[in-house]
């Protein structure tokens, strides 16, 4: 519509075509969003639910176990994953090296491995 059209409808008319555009438009946006809501689903694989997400069961990891122990208080121990704990990191500023915190079995050498030999 051009602006002289426009200009020339009155209050009531305008107002008329106001609400229809907004409802037009409220209309798309819903029938997009169901659109979209699809393909996150199907990208991650789950399923979208009114509140929270309920996605697929995990497979499960085996236990990690610890690999590290400050020698100053042995109850804190690290497995060597994800962020180093502070008392390794004031360990290893004071000029200490990680191979020194390593657990008894851990130091030997002595990996156990399961299975046949290759």
């Amino acid at each position: 519509m051009d602006s002289e059209r426009l200009q020339s409808m009155s209050t009531d008319q305008l107002w008329d075509l106001y609400e229809k555009i907004h409802s037009a438009l409220a209309d798309k946006l819903q029938a997009e969003k169901v659109k979209l809501e699809e393909r996150l689903r199907k990208i991650e694989g789950r399923r979208i639910e009114g509140s929270g997400i309920e996605g697929r069961v995990r497979r499960p990891y085996p236990p990690v176990h610890p690999k590290y122990k400050n020698p100053k208080n042995p109850t804190e121990i690290w497995s060597g994953r994800g962020k180093q704990p502070l008392w390794v990191r004031e360990q290893l500023k004071s000029g200490k090296k990680l191979d020194q915190f390593l657990i008894a079995e851990r130091r030997r050498g002595s990996r156990r491995r399961s299975g046949a030999a290759r």
